[in-house]
């Protein structure tokens, strides 16, 4: 019996399901990780936020010129008391009185104004928005590190040791300026580098398509470098060391257009980038940073009593500050066409700048830069000695309850050593990232060097704990090695780099009773004490 071939019908391919959908927490880790290491922060930066119920250090200025701004618009004079306690927190003179002169812009203490018009006169007030930006600059640094290093682990690690350093704690916790200033460098940091993601974005496309060569891509309106100069601008109009990041991170992203130009086969990079990049990032950084520094004077302008408000109504000429290279005052020059507010207001900047480069009033925590990645004089903006049977302390010797501004050791001295690869690994790797972070360092930390002979001090370095905290992490990439490499490896570096974590958070923890005005036993106090300059 002969058998017949039947034809199968075709059956539709279906494709073959390697694997299910990613969980959800695996999907959103690029959010999950930065936000959970940034309630960390939050929670320990927000704890007893009002003690000590005093003012501490630059605290009995920086609250009382915000609650100034709130009542009239400009800083007024304070009655003074002999007593810091905040049950005796002095009264604004009446707003007819005569205004303060004030050494910095105003727009830090606007920031700590917005605290004390929701929570009012009280130290909670006044740190709450600083302790709120302190917390979000953690998740900032997370997702700044991920998008560097194209790692969620490495920002999420950089987060973690922002988190647990001692200076951004402190700095977190007390109503001072330069926890605002760091928040707003940090911020045009991150939107810079999502700019140049966006920008290589665009010239990857052009030269895929082909139709316009490489020099002559425009890449239109780039709001994330918009967003940067508003940023920088309020750096600057915080305090006026802004201005120097302001100036090197323009000439960074002028590099960063330069060489994607270059990587995307532009003949002549230097001169396409000078043609068709530079115009607009100098208005976009340097234009709009300047309006932004104007307008953060807006409480000045609409008053009528600011310090030297009417200096010019009866005067032609224009008074400019010293130059900065021979230290000698500039001859008047007749500006009679610019409106007498303007003159007035450009002479309060001119007594600022004096004041600002020539204050030289020695002060018992002033140190020098030199000094200040070692930590090696900390600022102790608070103290107070409890006698036994007082606040809980049984020591026969008593007890102190301390602030000290300083960076949790473990931490900054493993800076030291990461930045000596991470320049390594920009001047021989050629390795961007690097370069990035060095950038950072180099404007917050390198003009202080111009200012050595002025009173300043270490806890101006929180600014700069973000690029130290990038370059760890990107140190500790390096140790933990590539994804490629033997397992072994990975395993000794993981273990390496998890032992530096785990002592920078150890260190912490030892050091968390001078962040927080502990009431601790001498005995424990002097245990922390590990060099006669720390006392």
């Amino acid at each position: 019996m002969a058998q017949t071939a039947v034809a199968e019908a075709p059956r539709t391919a279906r494709p073959v399901a390697l694997r299910g959908p990613l969980p959800w927490a695996v999907r959103h880790a690029g959010w999950l990780g930065p936000i959970a290491v940034a309630v960390f922060a939050g929670l320990l930066r927000f704890w007893d936020l009002d003690y000590p119920n005093a003012f501490v250090f630059d605290e009995t200025y920086y609250p009382k010129d915000a609650w100034s701004l709130l009542e009239q618009g400009y800083e007024g004079v304070w009655a003074e008391t002999a007593n810091l306690d905040i049950l005796a927190v002095p009264q604004l003179i009446p707003l007819t009185a005569a205004p303060e002169f004030i050494a910095h812009p105003p727009l830090g203490k606007w920031v700590i104004a917005l605290g004390e018009w929701a929570f009012g006169l009280h130290p909670f007030g006044w740190r709450v928005a600083v302790a709120l930006i302190g917390t979000v600059t953690v998740l900032m640094l997370a997702r700044i590190g991920r998008r560097l290093f194209s790692s969620t682990l490495l920002g999420c690690t950089a987060a973690l040791l922002m988190a647990v350093d001692g200076l951004h704690f402190t700095m977190s916790r007390v109503g001072l300026l330069d926890g605002v200033l760091m928040f707003f460098v940090l911020a045009a940091f991150g939107c810079l580098l999502i700019d140049r993601d966006r920008a290589r974005a665009v010239l990857r496309a052009a030269e895929a398509e082909g139709a316009r060569a490489p020099d002559e891509v425009r890449l239109g309106v780039r709001p994330w470098r918009l967003a940067a100069g508003l940023f920088l601008g309020c750096a600057c109009a915080v305090k006026w060391n802004g201005a120097f990041v302001l100036a090197v991170f323009t000439v960074l992203t002028l590099l960063w257009d330069r060489a994607g130009r270059r990587r995307a086969g532009a003949v002549r990079p230097w001169r396409s980038m000078l043609r068709r990049d530079a115009p607009y990032t100098l208005l976009s950084l340097i234009g709009v940073g300047a309006a932004v520094y104007l307008a953060a004077w807006s409480g000045w302008f609409a008053s009528d009593g600011g310090f030297d408000r009417h200096w010019a109504d009866h005067r032609a000429g224009l008074s400019p500050p010293r130059t900065p290279v021979l230290d000698i005052p500039l001859p008047q020059v007749p500006m009679t066409w610019v409106p007498a507010v303007l003159r007035g207001w450009w002479h309060y900047q001119a007594q600022m700048y004096d004041f600002n480069t020539g204050l030289t009033s020695p002060h018992t925590y002033q140190s020098n830069p030199f000094s200040w990645l070692l930590q090696g004089r900390p600022v102790s903006m608070y103290w107070q000695q409890v006698p036994r049977g007082q606040q809980g302390c049984t020591a026969d010797e008593g007890c102190a309850g301390q602030i000290l501004a300083i960076g949790t050791p473990v931490l900054w001295w493993a800076a030291c050593l990461a930045l000596v690869y991470t320049l390594w690994r920009w001047a021989f790797r050629r390795d961007w990232r690097a370069g990035a972070v060095l950038a950072g360092v180099a404007a917050v930390y390198l003009p202080w060097f111009r200012y050595q002979q002025r009173t300043i001090f270490s806890f101006y370095m929180v600014a700069l704990v973000p690029f130290l905290c990038l370059a760890v992490a990107l140190t500790l990439g390096a140790l933990l090695g590539p994804p490629g490499c033997p397992p072994r490896r990975r395993r000794i570096g993981a273990a390496a780099a998890g032992l530096v974590v785990l002592g920078v958070v150890g260190c912490f923890a030892f050091f968390h009773p001078l962040y927080t005005a502990e009431v601790i036993p001498m005995d424990d106090w002097r245990a922390r004490m590990w060099f006669p300059t720390w006392v």
